[in-house]
């Protein structure tokens, strides 16, 4: 298999996606603005977002891929779909437990995750509305990652990569001809999510009958497989949350801002999760399977190879992402965003989000690349105490900044913690031997600083000479943006040609 054609095939679906999620924000930013009944919205769907992020795609996954990539390549067909059974069964009873319980408790998780709305009881109540509604996406979206998981360990990564685009077109189109039937109308946001994770899960479940690992869930205690997974899944657990629990201790921060701050922040972090998404997840997705299975041959070699490979790629497409989204930050919120209720002060505030993000993106995408050289040799507990130290030096920076920096100070807690977890990170790697540098690290770093700071440069200077109006009509202003763009990708990737780099040099085939 070649890991480069399957990185561009999952980046590629991941790029409709994001195209997708970003039609989605601007109908939603159109439609509803920035306000009272987004602040509700965004803080109800991020809580069960959260925990997703800890049962499925994050803890969930980092525990079991591992080891169902053992069980592929040593067990039988039979004891592996007995290992599916009665892990989806298992998990399947957690999830339908957790989901009534959050339904159940939902005043109480809204005064604990954003206090701040208590003050407003119009807001709160609304708020829990929107939770309880939301809240069973938790069980249709775990159970879609597990499948998602399944399919990416038997390497039918496209299917898993596309299957979120199927989220942004129940937002849009219940935003654009559900919204009037409903009161308030923001109602329907939630039941687009609703709706959402159910298409997710069905979806998949078409391609696992295909390889044969469809299974009825079933519960077994005594499956020491199983156990193992469980065993994993509680440092991994601990170690998903922290990163969580920053989020929600941010918005918590936020609540206390005037109107529209969790807003401002939501849609500078979507346009951050575009190339964290098309680069790090997708980085992280490939490499897993691969890195378990050099685990499970015991090839240190190899596994040090591969970490540098996602490494090298990781810089060679982060960095100048990172100085593009800061320098572009302006055209790129009016053109996706500044419509309808969204207003010019509500892309400005976003603007500083954005910017203070963008100084981590680097660092978000290299730990998509880093933790999965822990995961993949089973070792869980060393990413959470990378983590409970980030979690420390975040808040202590939140409270640092955002008396001067308001919002933007919050964002820029999270970006720099980012850059701080990925170094930290590394440096484990390599002082364990886990991870040896390959050669040529200083002539491609050089290379790609230069090209990146030239690219900079040309996005300025025709930022200058050619300003675009962001008043006009959207195909104006998208066309500018992807002139723009354009143009400072072929400077970028022009000059790292210019200077010897070749595309060959990241071609890496897996058996």
């Amino acid at each position: 298999m070649n890991l480069l054609k399957a990185l561009a095939t999952v980046s590629s679906f991941t790029l409709v996606s994001r195209i997708l999620g970003f039609v989605r924000d601007a109908i939603i930013a159109r439609v509803f603005g920035a306000g009272f009944a987004t602040d509700a919205f965004f803080v109800a769907f991020k809580l069960p977002n959260l925990l997703r992020r800890i049962f499925a795609e994050g803890a969930f996954s980092q525990a079991f891929v591992p080891v169902l990539a053992e069980y592929r390549r040593n067990k039988t067909e039979e004891e592996t779909r007995a290992f599916l059974a009665d892990i989806s069964g298992l998990l399947g009873l957690v999830l339908v437990a957790v989901t009534a319980l959050g339904m159940l408790i939902a005043p109480w998780i809204i005064w604990a995750s954003a206090p701040g709305f208590a003050g407003s009881p119009e807001k709160f109540a609304l708020t829990v509305d929107l939770l309880r509604i939301t809240f069973p996406y938790i069980l249709f979206i775990s159970l879609s990652s597990l499948a998602g998981s399944v399919l990416n360990t038997w390497r039918q990564f496209s299917v898993p990569a596309f299957t979120p685009t199927l989220l942004n077109v129940s937002f849009i189109a219940c935003s654009l001809l559900l919204a009037p039937y409903f009161d308030p109308p923001v109602l329907v946001l939630a039941w687009a999510v609703f709706i959402g994770g159910i298409a997710q899960l069905a979806y998949q479940l078409p391609y696992l009958k295909k390889i044969g690992m469809l299974v009825w869930p079933r519960l077994n205690l005594k499956d020491a497989a199983v156990w193992r997974v469980i065993k994993l899944m509680g440092p991994a657990i601990f170690g998903v949350s922290i990163a969580q629990i920053s989020l929600v201790i941010n918005t918590i921060f936020a609540s206390f801002l005037i109107s529209g701050s969790v807003s401002w922040m939501y849609y500078a972090d979507r346009l951050m999760e575009f190339p964290t998404g098309i680069l790090g997840v997708a980085l992280g997705t490939i490499l897993l399977p691969s890195l378990s299975r050099h685990a499970a041959e015991k090839s240190p070699e190899e596994y040090s190879k591969l970490l540098d490979w996602g490494i090298r790629l990781s810089l060679l497409l982060a960095l100048p992402a990172s100085i593009g989204l800061a320098v572009m930050s302006k055209p790129l919120i009016a053109t996706l965003f500044m419509y309808g209720k969204f207003s010019a002060h509500d892309a400005l505030m976003t603007q500083q989000a954005l910017i203070a993000y963008s100084i981590g993106l680097t660092g978000l995408i290299l730990i998509k690349v880093l933790a999965p050289g822990f995961y993949a040799r089973q070792d869980i507990k060393t990413p959470v105490k990378v983590g409970i130290f980030t979690l420390g030096m975040t808040q202590l920076m939140n409270l640092a900044f955002i008396w001067e920096l308001r919002h933007a100070g919050l964002a820029l807690a999270i970006g720099l913690a980012a850059l701080i977890n990925a170094l930290t990170l590394l440096i484990l790697l390599i002082r364990r031997g886990i991870y040896q540098p390959q050669t040529g690290w200083a002539g491609f770093t050089l290379k790609v600083t230069l090209a990146s700071l030239a690219m900079a440069a040309v996005l300025l200077a025709l930022e200058q000479w050619l300003p675009g109006n962001w008043h006009g009509h959207a195909w104006q202003r998208a066309l500018w943006l992807s002139g723009h763009i354009l143009l400072g990708a072929i400077a970028y990737f022009g000059l790292l040609f210019a200077m010897g780099l070749r595309p060959r040099e990241f071609m890496r085939r897996e058996m």
